[in-house]
């Protein structure tokens, strides 16, 4: 299963033509998509109201993932490790990935915070992931 972030998401709703809209309609179709929480409030957060409904329509079709106590248990040792490394990252992205990791699910993201996670090893990234 992937966890596709918000930065994807936004790229594929602007641009139906661009590689990671192609990429996304590929994994959607073999229902290897899963939501999470932040990334879900994200997207509809940035959304216009003429199309708030129909997106939270199709959102709400995917698998949709919660963060559970191990996961608040899990952000809280990698941000002990991330600032031994020199290291801060936003709780939104934090929960993503912590979401992600403890369903064992790669992220297909674009974001340089969570490309920076996964070189401290927090995260496995889906392959299409923009490497730095």
């Amino acid at each position: 299963m992937i966890l596709v972030d918000t930065s994807v998401w936004v790229a594929a709703l602007r641009d139906a033509a661009c590689p990671e809209a192609i990429h996304l309609r590929e994994l959607l179709d073999r229902d290897e998509v899963a939501m999470a929480a932040p990334v879900r409030l994200e997207i509809l957060a940035g959304t216009g109201s003429r199309d708030l409904r129909r997106l939270r329509g199709l959102l709400t079709a995917l698998p949709f993932w919660i963060p559970e106590l191990a996961t608040w248990e899990r952000l809280d040792r990698w941000v002990e490790m991330a600032v031994r490394a020199g290291e801060r990252f936003g709780i939104g992205d934090l929960l993503i990935a912590g979401i992600a990791a403890e369903r064992g699910a790669a992220v297909w993201s674009l974001d340089d915070d969570l490309l920076r996670m996964a070189r401290l090893g927090f995260v496995e990234l889906h392959a299409a992931s923009r490497s730095s």
